[in-house]
């Protein structure tokens, strides 16, 4: 028989289930915290994530562009800017944590152990979103693009989307790479692909062979997603979301196979 809904029973049973809740989050917001501080007291990393993509785009877009490249190079620099926060913070932070034992230490803890890297998956969501924020700012008041809400909110979630098959091939590369190495190979993914992507330029404007092997890369999926906030035909979303997701759960599984076995 079922107790009332305002029965002291019932009333138990709720606030046992919101312990319970509460004692599920906690471990994942505790490593959410410590990551954020872990952000903050680490400047090098933070400054050029954030000021790179925006230097960058004033450059390009605004003093030696045209307002044509300033609106492309906003949309694609969204996804620019979503890559060295999670490129870097997965591969190159991840390989470290596991020469120096951290990994390892934490797997041993009474930790779910999903929370550090659903942790660093949310700063790198942040990082994206904050410099998409920025890159914004500077073409709506510096270049003078015309930004609609809409636009606002795809550019976001571009950026915001774009961290996951980036954060997944970081993931992967931090799994597999030594501390020493990580950064290197970070740097051999990290701007190549930009280019081959066409975040730097139009694909049309190089060789042919660099747009055919363009669907290769999950960021230039991403840049179709923006490419409606420009004025020009991105395809079909959801071939493109298809894409990046497979991206994701496929470097994701590689990545926790292989830590499983080497920590």
């Amino acid at each position: 028989m079922k107790s009332p809904i305002g029965s002291p029973r019932a009333k138990e049973a709720t606030a046992s289930r919101a312990t319970v809740r509460r004692s599920w989050l906690r471990p994942y917001l505790a490593e959410a915290r410590a990551e954020l501080l872990r952000m903050q007291r680490t400047p090098a990393f933070v400054l050029p994530c954030l000021v790179f993509p925006v230097g960058f785009y004033l450059l390009f877009g605004v003093l030696i562009g045209d307002g044509d490249a300033a609106s492309y190079l906003l949309a694609t620099y969204c996804v620019f800017g979503a890559m060295g926060p999670a490129l870097f913070g997965f591969g190159v932070q991840l390989a470290f944590d596991r020469q120096q034992g951290m990994f390892a230490l934490r797997r041993a803890l009474p930790v779910p152990p999903l929370a550090p890297l659903v942790a660093r998956l949310l700063m790198a969501v942040l990082f994206a979103l904050g410099v998409a924020g920025l890159l914004m700012l500077a073409g709506h008041f510096i270049a003078d693009v015309d930004l609609t809400l809409p636009h606002v909110l795809i550019l976001f979630g571009v950026a915001a989307f774009a961290a996951l098959p980036i954060g997944a091939i970081g993931l992967l590369v931090g799994a597999t790479s030594s501390a020493d190495a990580s950064t290197a190979i970070v740097n051999v993914v990290y701007l190549p692909m930009a280019l081959l992507s066409g975040l730097w330029l139009p694909l049309e404007q190089m060789p042919e062979i660099f747009t055919t092997l363009a669907p290769l890369w999950p960021t230039w999926h991403a840049a179709q997603l923006a490419m409606p906030t420009v004025g020009l035909d991105g395809g079909n979303p959801w071939v493109h979301a298809a894409a990046m997701l497979a991206v994701t759960g496929v470097f994701t599984v590689l990545a926790m196979r292989r830590l499983r076995r080497v920590g």
